[in-house]
């Protein structure tokens, strides 16, 4: 979620800029609300509006209600890249020098020689630097109380990784835990039944967790690669991708992020114990 493209609005309403008419965006939340099981998945759509030329779209504001909440964002699926965008296999050398950047060990002896990969190459070693080819989700940002973001979770990958900043983001309490846990089975659950979802390839969306003293708030947010599926293809969302198949890992991602909430739920519940044991 790009912030230069949003602001909030008064009265619970945020205000986020779309290409124009015939947005990708736009037009996946006008089917999103008309969707009996999506619609109870993802922030309320509220409008579309053109101010000075340029389109916005006017959603729930996601935070509002909340008393200086945390809140964190993660990837849902195996890749977040389209197939048009890595179709091309035109060998590149600047991205072969941005690998090389960031793991000079990574490329094959076959790519050193050519000194030059793909786009998808390039795109598939990105993405399996974090937990997404893997888990099918990966933590993009997190920001508890009081604190300013934290946004270099590129990296993290395995499952002590994934599990300790969850529960650092749950910060010990059981009933926040419980209550995300059970609102992403009852979303994927919705997921599973939504026609939105059985007829789109969803890429790029991101599972959206607030809390504070009071209540926990999840959704579904951001649709700018939510395309309509090819003809006569049927998805799963959980099948691994093959260019050409459409898949996504979205629902692959909500099978092993609840797997991970569980953990950390029982983690919660066994730390309180303990402390509890000591006290005595």
């Amino acid at each position: 979620m790009s912030h230069n493209s949003i602001a909030p609005m008064a009265n619970g309403i945020v205000r986020k800029r779309i290409s124009g008419p015939n947005d990708t965006e736009l037009l996946a939340y006008r089917q999103l609300m008309v969707d009996p099981y999506a619609i109870k998945v993802v922030p309320k759509f509220l409008g579309v509006h053109q101010v000075a030329g340029e389109h916005f779209i006017d959603l729930h504001n996601m935070l509002h209600g909340f008393v200086e909440p945390n809140v964190m964002d993660i990837k849902m699926g195996f890749r977040t890249f389209t197939e048009t965008e890595v179709s091309n296999t035109a060998l590149r050398e600047d991205l072969y020098k941005k690998m090389i950047a960031v793991d000079p060990t990574a490329p094959t002896a076959e790519e050193h020689a050519q000194k030059a990969i793909t786009k998808l190459r390039y795109m598939q070693f990105r993405e399996n630097m974090s937990s997404t080819q893997e888990k099918g989700f990966r933590i993009e940002a997190l920001r508890m109380r009081g604190c300013s973001p934290v946004t270099d979770l590129k990296t993290i990958k395995t499952d002590h990784q994934i599990r300790s900043t969850i529960g650092h983001f749950v910060n010990g309490r059981r009933s926040v835990a419980k209550d995300i846990l059970k609102r992403l089975r009852q979303m994927r659950t919705l997921i599973e039944k939504s026609d939105f979802f059985q007829r789109h390839q969803v890429l790029g969306s991101s599972v959206f967790i607030v809390y504070d003293d009071q209540q926990v708030g999840v959704w579904l947010i951001d649709f700018a690669k939510s395309l309509p599926l090819p003809h006569g293809t049927k998805v799963t969302h959980r099948r691994r991708w093959q260019m050409g198949n459409s898949e996504e890992g979205l629902l692959h991602g909500f099978d092993e992020l609840i797997r991970t909430m569980e953990a950390v739920q029982q983690n919660v519940h066994s730390v309180r114990h303990q402390s509890r044991a000591t006290d005595v």
